[in-house]
């Protein structure tokens, strides 16, 4: 049925018996693009935890559960007569050949950035052919990526034209800016948890924040996700170590005043330094 190596085959064929009306699998089956879409999402983020972790054989199951997400949006196109499974990977075939002209064809690059220049300047000449007429620098980000990851798309398009600032000094001056407005407005809110305006302006302030530190991590090289994937994990981490400590002394968190929770916290941070 499918002209490509057996694994692969064969996953094809198991998906399309999961959704086969006659004796597929009822839960498949009600799905549609939209249901399936967050479990698409949330795949690639354990990808993304897998190859933090350093975890091979993980990220060789995750990698596995996200090609399932592409051959279940691939499975329920061909039953909508829009497309299959080979014509997304010839589709991407010909993308790939057609964005690396230096690989494929006869032009000639000197190193990695301007590899990316070349890139964008084509996806451009794409979007041109396809119709869209939206010329700003702006122009393809996708809305449907996670804002931090967007914030960070806006703000490489704009430093392209020369809308940056000159260097990570200045955003750290912002940042602090940014705190003290954030501060104004909880003050605000304090003052009248019933005023909408004042809690809409924090929520406007506390953006303009979580955007101005994604632009720090920018200028510093630093990536937005992996920071807070670290940070998370880091929490998480010591966390779990206060609930063993305090599960130790024949006690648990919950009830617990913040200082002595604070002082569990500061064990496990030792406990981290002495390891």
């Amino acid at each position: 049925m499918h002209d490509t190596n057996p694994g692969l085959a064969r996953l094809l064929g198991i998906m399309a018996r999961l959704r086969d009306p006659d004796g597929g699998c009822p839960w498949d089956l009600k799905q549609d693009f939209s249901t399936i879409a967050p479990y698409t999402i949330e795949e690639a983020y354990e990808v993304a935890d897998a190859i933090d972790r350093g975890d091979m054989a993980g990220l060789r199951d995750e990698l596995g559960d996200l090609l399932l997400q592409v051959v279940f949006h691939a499975q329920m196109a061909r039953e909508q007569g829009a497309f299959g499974f080979e014509d997304v990977a010839t589709a991407i075939a010909d993308k790939m050949v057609r964005r690396h002209p230096h690989v494929f064809g006869d032009v000639d690059v000197d190193d990695a950035d301007a590899v990316k220049r070349n890139w964008e300047q084509i996806k451009q000449a794409e979007r041109a052919a396809a119709g869209d007429t939206d010329t700003s620098a702006l122009a393809g980000i996708a809305r449907g990526l996670p804002e931090w990851q967007r914030a960070v798309k806006l703000q490489n398009r704009a430093a392209r034209v020369g809308f940056d600032w000159p260097g990570a000094l200045p955003v750290i001056d912002k940042l602090h800016e940014e705190i003290e407005e954030v501060r104004a407005e909880f003050a605000a809110v304090a003052a009248d948890p019933d005023d909408a305006a004042a809690q809409d302006r924090l929520e406007e302030e506390l953006g303009d924040l979580l955007f101005v530190a994604a632009n720090l991590a920018r200028h510093a090289k630093v990536d937005v996700g992996a920071a807070l994937r670290r940070a998370n994990h880091k929490f998480e981490r010591r966390f779990r170590a206060m609930e063993a400590m305090a599960d130790a002394d024949g006690q648990t968190l919950a009830g617990q005043s913040l200082d002595a929770q604070d002082a569990y916290w500061n064990r496990a941070k030792q406990a981290e330094r002495d390891a």
